[in-house]
């Protein structure tokens, strides 16, 4: 595939996704009113038709004609009005859209995937054709006939005759730019969410590829009724791309001799008129307008506001302005500059710093989508499990503008899925009666939330059902041979992290829907592989809650350096709760002979990072060193050290991939990063540590 059509192809991709989920939360919305509105008919039609078209354009039948086959239903919606439908039908035609919907993204899946599409779609024609026979009383004789014809027609209103539209726009598109028929057609659909009346030659451009070289040839034609009308498809035009030139101009009335046979006739009259299309090229004036080069417009000046880039581009661009980061802390800690008195230089450095920092924010803002996406994703997979499970139950959405990293935002899509699911099917009471009981709402709600707290993003899903019983998940887990020390001594959090253990779960039902602690373990790798943590809450008779603290970006961290001996560590601030001194007196021996310390009335295990990764040189008197209490997930613990250096902003870079085979990553070292003198830094992942640790004590 040459770079052009991957560009087609990417930009297809996108739009259609885009389309999909406009299209599922319009019918989430619309399915709680229970109705349609004449907004929500129009904007399916033009999704579909749009789906249709570019669809086409790509060769990709099975999606154009699903597609193709909705917006027949709705047109006939559109003309005939929602109110035409009983509240059968309309039951009848959401579960329709929401299953349609599934299908085409399916489909777009295999493209994503470079899989063949699937060819046999007969049943799921005949069950949209069904519907519409069942709405409008017809079998055969149905505006169904008349959709294709008003499609094809290239406008959203009766087909108009060309007499009907005497003033026009001719236009060229830029040479070599390719697919000039799909180009052609995105210039139609944006018209037609304009809603104007137009028509347009070649009037096949989505069905016909060779329709392409009739535009190369020829340009192409757009005819108007109104003059109004067509400046605004000017206006149109001028923000479209690829757009060499175009000139306006009127159809008159020809004499009435000689005949119209003796005149002759001009490269742009009969190119149109020997194709016999309802867009024939117009006859131009006795003065032809000048052409319009689109550049040199007065509002060919107006541009998109958005624009989209491949992440892998703004990946190379986050990794050089680390790189820049890196070098300017080098230059301006440079150790020949020790000792000198260097004002001009100083201030110069201050100003350096100010502007990689602003670069550094603005490449970061780049990559910061909201949660939006993922989080209105969850509100069709409430919708569908109310209805699979008979269950009475809201989801409820706060935060959905909170902005994290893009490949972040990716990763949580899953884990998020897992946990919705696992709040309505085991948290929400499945007896109303039982919620009424205990004085909650007869209706169950799931709230979905998510906040910034400095560099970290918090989302939580809560849930107001039965809760958990601990005492039955510390049995469990001891008939799976899960624990590791007596069940008195586990807290009730320690009980709570234990459902996301591998192999805690023991159902022998395979439903559509996951158990309680059911796969978390994945959620939890999952989360963590993007250096989050996954923390549970709950209390019995009052629901539960799942928080997922996530890093803003990957790229850039705020750590805590260390030293320890003559190595120097970096440790997330996110995993640090304190730092304090402690004497010899205030380590304890638990039974089986491991170091503890007391802090905040609680005593917590000591990791000696020294005695760990065999560094020479280190403390070994807890005098001597400082300890920090860490926490990561469901461990907490104190961390020894020699000493602490300060907090700075790292560049995080990954470890090389031939590492890997060391299992690296299992002795507690997520990354690493360059300081200012050039030394390098190992970045410790606190939950792995402690992991480390327990496996050598």
């Amino acid at each position: 595939m040459d770079a052009s059509m991957e560009g087609l192809l990417e930009t297809y991709l996108f739009e259609t996704n885009s389309l999909l989920d406009g299209l599922d939360e319009l019918l989430i919305n619309a399915e709680k009113i229970g109705d349609f509105s004449e907004d929500d008919v129009n904007e399916i039609f033009r999704s579909m038709h749009t789906i249709k078209g570019s669809s086409a354009m790509l060769e990709f039948n099975f999606l154009m004609e699903i597609a193709h086959h909705i917006e027949d239903l709705f047109f006939y919606i559109r003309e005939n009005g929602i109110d035409s439908l009983d509240q059968a039908h309309k039951s009848e035609l959401f579960n329709l859209m929401f299953k349609s919907t599934d299908k085409l993204r399916s489909e777009i899946e295999k493209v994503e995937n470079n899989e063949p599409l699937e060819t046999n779609i007969d049943s799921f024609v005949a069950e949209i054709n069904g519907l519409l026979d069942k709405i409008s009383g017809k079998v055969s004789d149905s505006p169904e006939d008349k959709a294709p014809e008003k499609a094809s027609a290239g406008t959203e209103s009766v087909p108009l005759n060309p007499d009907d539209a005497p003033h026009y726009i001719h236009v060229f598109f830029e040479d070599g730019c390719g697919m000039e028929n799909l180009r052609a057609f995105m210039i139609v659909n944006a018209l037609q969410e304009r809603e104007l009346e137009f028509i347009y030659y070649p009037n096949d451009i989505d069905s016909n590829p060779d329709s392409a070289e009739k535009i190369i040839e020829q340009g192409f034609y757009l005819g108007f009724r109104t003059a109004d009308a067509r400046e605004q498809a000017v206006r149109a035009i001028d923000q479209a791309q690829n757009i060499r030139s175009y000139e306006t101009g009127e159809r008159v009335e020809e004499p009435a001799e000689p005949e119209p046979e003796q005149q002759p006739a001009s490269p742009a009259e009969t190119a149109p008129a020997a194709a016999n299309t309802a867009a024939a090229a117009p006859k131009a004036k006795s003065e032809a307008p000048a052409a319009k080069k689109k550049e040199a417009a007065p509002h060919g000046a107006v541009k998109q506001d958005l624009i989209s880039v491949n992440l892998s581009k703004l990946d190379a661009l986050m990794a050089l302005v680390g790189e820049i980061v890196i070098t300017e802390s080098m230059v301006t800690s440079s150790p020949d500059l020790q000792g000198l008195s260097l004002d001009n230089f100083n201030k110069s450095a201050r100003q350096l710093r100010k502007l990689t920092d602003d670069l550094q924010d603005i490449s970061m803002s780049l990559r910061m989508v909201s949660v939006s996406g993922v989080f209105q994703k969850m509100n069709r997979i409430v919708r569908d499990m109310k209805q699979n499970l008979n269950r009475d139950v809201r989801l409820t959405i706060i935060g959905e503008n909170t902005e994290v990293d893009k490949t972040i935002v990716d990763s949580i899509g899953d884990p998020l899925m897992h946990i919705v699911r696992n709040a309505i099917d085991h948290g929400i009471e499945e007896n109303v009666q039982d919620r009424i009981a205990a004085g909650k709402d007869p209706q169950g709600e799931v709230i979905l939330s998510a906040a910034h707290t400095g560099s970290e993003v918090i989302i939580s899903v809560e849930d107001d059902g039965r809760g958990m019983d601990t005492d039955a998940i510390l049995a469990k887990a001891a008939r799976n041979g899960l624990l590791t020390k007596p069940e008195s001594d586990y807290s009730q959090k320690e009980i709570l992290s234990l459902l996301m253990m591998p192999g805690f779960s023991t159902n022998t039902e395979v439903t559509e829907y996951s158990g309680r602690g059911v796969g978390l373990d994945v959620v939890k790798k999952n989360v963590e592989a993007v250096g989050g943590i996954v923390s549970i809450t709950s209390e019995l008779g009052k629901g539960s809650c799942t928080t997922l603290k996530i890093p803003l970006t990957l790229a850039i961290a705020d750590g805590m350096e260390i030293s320890v001996g003559k190595s120097i560590f970096t440790i997330p601030i996110s995993n640090i709760r304190q730092s304090f001194k402690a004497t010899e007196e205030d380590i304890i021996l638990d039974p089986s002979g491991h170091e503890m310390v007391r802090c905040m009335d609680e005593f917590y295990p000591v990791v000696r990072i020294g005695e760990l990764y065999n560094i020479p040189d280190s403390c070994t008197k807890i005098n001597d060193g400082i300890l920090m209490w860490v926490e990561a997930s469901d461990k907490s613990y104190c961390l020894f050290v020699d000493k602490l250096i300060g907090e700075h902003q790292v560049v995080v870079k990954p470890l090389p991939p031939y590492l890997q085979q060391f299992h690296i990553k299992d002795s507690g070292i997520s990354g690493c990063s360059i300081l200012g003198d050039g030394n390098i830094t190992i970045i410790l992942d606190v939950a792995h540590v402690y992991a480390a640790a327990q496996g050598i004590y």
